[in-house]
């Protein structure tokens, strides 16, 4: 049945570096009978490198290659014309590594749904890329679902590329795919650096960044918990009676990232609290609605804080 309007497009990204293993995946992915049942399918590339597509091996006439090798011609008009002209009941996007994803995502017509979002890198390019290409490694882990390192050597050290993409974000998988072909998931014991379990959680500085995605990711985790940590305060008028932003600066992978990451805390009384200023905050946190957030969030509720230097590094990491 083919697409209709009022229904949610499924999409799935596949995303990464040139010569990275994409067009291999998705050619062998169209070419399995448990993927490719019928569906009349979009697939959109947005680069092409040395290897292509057979469309022949398909088996089926339901695959529709078309190539995007232009941004400016990455628009919600073109690209929902080019599924209308195939009918198409879902999209297959092999997407170029050069681009942010960010771009895609504010360029999808509405009614598109990504149901999947995958990430293939080779273990053999990848130090290069992370340390000349940072910003572009972090936006393809910050997105996926999975994390594919192919033509990985047994002679590489897993816990190396595990700890770079954890840096980025806890909750994609990731799959090693070895030369000889076997494929090992990714087992390695990923703990807080703090006792999630205690009733009081000390937050230590260099531990911040870490906390502050746990908690805005996983808020649930730490409802009813006290939590103690070092933050800088932030005052708006808009604010609601005697509440402030307490947090600090996070960069993820650049300087041209770095970003205020706040909690709404409210105190009994902010009037003696200057402007940025630097507090040990201990406070009870209660997951809410808030005015801050436009909806749920962490709350934080004072219980003490006093005035504290700044952290050795005022901006936090994930290292």
């Amino acid at each position: 049945m083919p697409y209709e309007e009022e229904e949610m497009l499924p999409v799935y990204l596949f995303v990464g570096f040139l010569e990275s293993g994409k067009t291999k995946f998705i050619q062998e992915t169209l070419e399995d009978k448990r993927f490719n049942t019928g569906e009349r399918t979009l697939l959109l590339v947005f680069e092409e490198g040395e290897e292509e597509y057979d469309t022949t091996n398909f088996k089926r006439d339901n695959i529709f290659l078309r190539v995007v090798d232009d941004k400016s011609d990455m628009t919600p008009e073109n690209l929902q014309r080019l599924v209308d002209e195939c009918d198409a009941e879902r999209v297959i996007i092999e997407y170029n590594g050069m681009w942010q994803v960010t771009e895609l995502f504010d360029a999808v017509p509405d009614g598109w749904a990504f149901y999947q979002v995958m990430c293939f890198v080779d273990a053999t390019t990848f130090a290069q890329y992370n340390a000349n290409m940072r910003s572009l490694v972090v936006d393809k882990f910050n997105i996926c679902e999975l994390v594919v390192f192919n033509r990985f050597e047994r002679s590489y050290n897993p816990e190396q590329f595990h700890q770079i993409v954890r840096g980025v974000s806890r909750r994609c998988e990731i799959a090693y795919e070895y030369t000889d072909g076997t494929v090992a998931y990714d087992d390695i014991e990923d703990p807080l650096p703090f006792d999630i379990d205690a009733p009081h959680i000390v937050i230590q500085d260099n531990d911040f960044a870490l906390w502050y995605r746990d908690i805005m990711e996983e808020p649930e985790k730490y409802d009813g918990k006290t939590i103690t940590f070092k933050a800088l305060t932030a005052k708006n008028p808009k604010f609601p009676k005697n509440t402030l932003a307490t947090g600090r600066h996070i960069m993820t992978c650049c300087v041209d990232d770095i970003q205020y990451c706040w909690c709404a805390t409210q105190f009994e009384d902010v009037s003696d609290i200057p402007e940025k200023c630097w507090l040990m905050i201990t406070a009870k946190i209660k997951v809410q609605k808030h005015k801050l957030y436009k909806g749920k969030g962490p709350v934080l509720f004072v219980t003490d804080y006093a005035p504290s230097a700044p952290p050795e590094k005022e901006v936090a990491t994930f290292y």
